[in-house]
């Protein structure tokens, strides 16, 4: 009586294991990138939450009279801006860590909201810092006086929520540059032509 050998796997076989390897690592891959991206939408949000609490709780009484994050319009713009911002980076954070493929419209509305966003927090940090630092310096052309010599515990508290806000700037940087090569890297690369390269040649 015959022995039935084994059948060995045949090309067809070892190729669509490996193919099925390969597929594996790509998609622990994509959720891995997913992790980090959501993980770094998270940290803007909270660095959002403390600048806004730390500006919030921006006032000092003293002698000299009272002031508080209320007084100053920038102030009051980096408070609106933190809010909003970490609303943003809470609702990105959510979309993008919903495992669904990433349509050229939702690359579009990534790259163009990150954008603005990136714009408006560095805006909001620049103005107040500029107000900070006529607070300490005083400007004597204008007959403006240094207010920090006051109100120094203002001060502090005022150039801490900043510095919290400039750390968002370079996070929404970073995710500025993710989105952007999310979107551009799905379009191919501009085809050169011979005859243009050879008329420039000539």
């Amino acid at each position: 009586m015959m022995e039935k050998r084994a059948s060995s796997p045949s090309p067809l076989d070892i190729m669509g294991g490996s193919r099925d390897e390969e597929d594996g690592s790509c998609s622990s891959t994509v959720t891995t990138m997913r992790t980090a991206e959501t993980l770094l939408r998270l940290v803007p949000m909270t660095l959002c939450i403390a600048a806004l609490v730390v500006m919030l709780k921006n006032s000092q009484t003293n002698d000299y009279g009272s002031l508080s994050y209320s007084d100053l319009g920038a102030f009051r713009y980096l408070v609106h801006v933190n809010g909003i911002c970490a609303g943003y980076s809470l609702l990105s954070a959510i979309i993008v860590a919903m495992p669904r493929p990433c349509t050229m419209s939702r690359a579009w509305t990534f790259f163009f909201l990150d954008q603005v966003f990136t714009y408006v927090i560095l805006a909001a940090g620049a103005v107040s810092l500029e107000l900070v630092y006529l607070a300490y310096k005083g400007d004597t052309e204008i007959t403006w006086s240094a207010a920090c010599v006051s109100f120094g515990a203002f001060c502090h508290k005022a150039t801490a929520s900043i510095a919290l806000t400039f750390v968002v700037v370079a996070c929404y940087a970073v995710i500025s540059l993710i989105s952007s090569y999310k979107l551009f890297s799905r379009y191919d690369a501009p085809v050169a032509n011979s005859s243009n390269i050879a008329a420039f040649q000539g």
